[in-house]
């Protein structure tokens, strides 16, 4: 096992914080190369409100948002990268081929496929289950 962080780790690294913080641990990754985490979705989700209250599935927008943060985490593990931030700078190849549903356990993985000075570009996939929930491919602006 590589990297593992709990909630409270993942927050001295990323500055997200509630309600934006939809990382719940990283469970395994290698520093500038990958990361892996998980998103334990329940029905007290602030965003069920209103998508949608007569039927719960988590946005797709924040599905992206989750694996850019877990993308986050692999680029400013590294040392010299402590501090800054990982901003998303684009999604290009989205694809949701499932709905994310209260009780779903989200695995999020972001593999860095090229980094370019403070330009990083990650090949991620979401899945519930072994079901592949979406897929794209990310760049960050590492500042």
């Amino acid at each position: 096992m590589g990297m593992q962080y709990d909630s409270d780790q993942i927050a001295q690294i990323l500055p997200h914080r509630y309600p934006f913080a939809l990382v719940d641990k990283i469970v395994d990754g290698e520093p500038g190369r990958w990361a892996k985490g998980v998103k334990c979705v329940t029905v007290n989700e602030p965003f069920f409100q209103g998508h949608f209250p007569q039927k719960h599935v988590m946005p797709g927008v924040l599905l992206i948002e989750a694996l850019a943060q877990v993308g986050g985490v692999a680029v400013l593990a590294v040392p010299e990268d402590r501090g800054k931030l990982a901003f998303l700078g684009r999604v290009k190849d989205a694809r949701f081929k499932r709905q994310v549903v209260p009780g779903d356990v989200v695995e999020l993985e972001c593999r860095l496929t090229k980094r370019k000075g403070p330009i990083g570009v990650g090949e991620c996939v979401a899945t519930v289950d072994g079901e592949t929930a979406v897929t794209a491919e990310l760049t960050f602006a590492i500042r």
